[in-house]
């Protein structure tokens, strides 16, 4: 058996650090959706402004009516068209772009040229809205309209023709581009809280699966010896105060575990787990043979491995009345075995949610993701089977350790 040198392994959690990271940045990317809110609000504000400098006031109705006008065209626009937090659906959407056209098109029987930097909003909202294919064939027509208009009441000027149409297209492509642009940086915010969930919902995850395969052994090993101790210390004092010098070892480890689950990575020694399991087994009355057949292994090898080892153990204490156990680990290949067998199965721990946080649906899961396997049944003569295969290629990338 090699010995086992200290090296320092990684486990599965990358994920806190970078929940950490993610967790830091979201404060300041929840301005993000207010300032693209902000700047497409005043955008709009800025085009119904420059709207109605452009009515002409020589009634003393007119600029009254068509500020009534444009602050209706101007609420549809912001609180429907262009709220990010709205689904544009029919036939709701199709409705109020009607009565938006209405807005744009009636008031220039009144307000005649004026008017007409209007329709950019209609051929903004059309892109919004309406089918892709129905929108882009709609959003010429009103620029062409516009034209036409423009043509009429500047009594066939060219120049103000194509300056109309001109801005038209513009209108309508700011107000389109800026729309999606909130609701893209709305759905962008969105998307990274839940990121941030679930950043949350793996940490608690693999701490809840690390104590349970780091913890599970040691506090059924403190369990057991602690009771033999308690039979022991009026028959043989000596070998109490023994069973409870490895109590005490088999407490800090726990505590060290426990630890370094906290800092998000952790070593395991296969050889002093093969002692340790072989020692509680004993104290047990369980009879055990240990066959361990491998040479200078890779760290984080040997860590899946002795926690398959831990795991196998716990089950055998847990769920048998075990008088033997053979516990054998040997090189094939490229690939690391590792079998621990068991009599006296009474309640063998079944899988019957994949997702149920069970230890050996822990370590299926944890050596699936390396490229190993895990079986674990009831053969036919009774006896309990977990058999493990660790390829030796496993590398797995070790977390940065977070500063103190």
């Amino acid at each position: 058996m090699a010995a086992d040198t200290t090296e320092a392994a990684a486990g599965p959690a990358t994920g806190r650090f970078a929940l950490s990271r993610l967790v830091g940045e979201l404060p300041a990317t929840e301005l993000a959706p207010l300032i693209a809110r902000a700047i497409l609000v005043v955008v709009l504000c800025g085009f119904a402004t420059l709207a109605f400098v452009n009515i002409p006031g020589a009634r003393t109705f007119t600029r009254p009516l068509a500020s009534v006008f444009l602050l209706t065209l101007l609420l549809l626009q912001v609180f429907y068209f262009s709220n990010p937090h709205i689904q544009l659906r029919p036939p709701t959407s199709y409705l109020l772009l009607t009565v938006q056209a209405g807005l744009v098109f009636l008031p220039m029987l009144m307000f005649g040229k004026g008017w007409l930097g209007q329709p950019g909003f209609l051929a903004g909202t059309a892109l919004l809205v309406l089918p892709r294919l129905l929108a882009w064939s709609l959003f010429p027509v009103i620029v062409a309209i516009v034209a036409e208009l423009q043509w009429h009441y500047t009594h066939h000027n060219p120049v103000a023709t194509i300056y109309a149409g001109v801005a038209t297209v513009d209108t309508g492509l700011v107000v389109f581009g800026l729309t999606r642009l909130a609701v893209l940086v709305a759905e962008l915010h969105a998307a990274r809280g839940e990121l941030a969930q679930m950043a949350v919902a793996q940490e608690r995850l693999r701490f809840a699966r690390d104590l349970h395969d780091l913890l599970g052994y040691s506090l059924s090993a403190i369990t057991l010896k602690s009771e033999l101790t308690h039979r022991l210390m009026m028959k043989n004092p000596k070998k109490a105060q023994e069973e409870l010098t490895e109590v005490l070892d088999i407490s800090r480890r726990a505590l060290a575990d426990v630890r370094s689950v906290a800092r998000g990575y952790r070593e395991l020694s296969l050889d002093d787990e093969a002692e340790s399991a072989q020692s509680v087994l004993v104290a047990a009355d369980v009879a055990v043979r240990m066959d361990l057949k491998y040479g200078n292994l890779p760290t984080q090898v040997r860590t899946l491995l002795a926690t398959v080892l831990r795991e196998g153990v716990t089950n055998v204490l847990r769920h048998s009345k075990a008088e033997h156990c053979d516990i054998i680990v040997w090189e094939d290949g490229d690939q690391v075995q590792i079998e621990i067998v068991n009599d006296g199965v009474t309640g063998a721990p079944v899988e019957r949610d994949p997702h149920s946080g069970s230890g050996i649906n822990n370590l299926r899961s944890r050596l699936k993701a390396v490229g190993g396997t895990l079986t674990a049944r009831v053969e036919p003569d009774g006896r309990f089977r977990l058999h493990a295969s660790v390829p030796r290629s496993v590398s797995v990338p070790r977390p940065p350790v977070p500063a103190r």
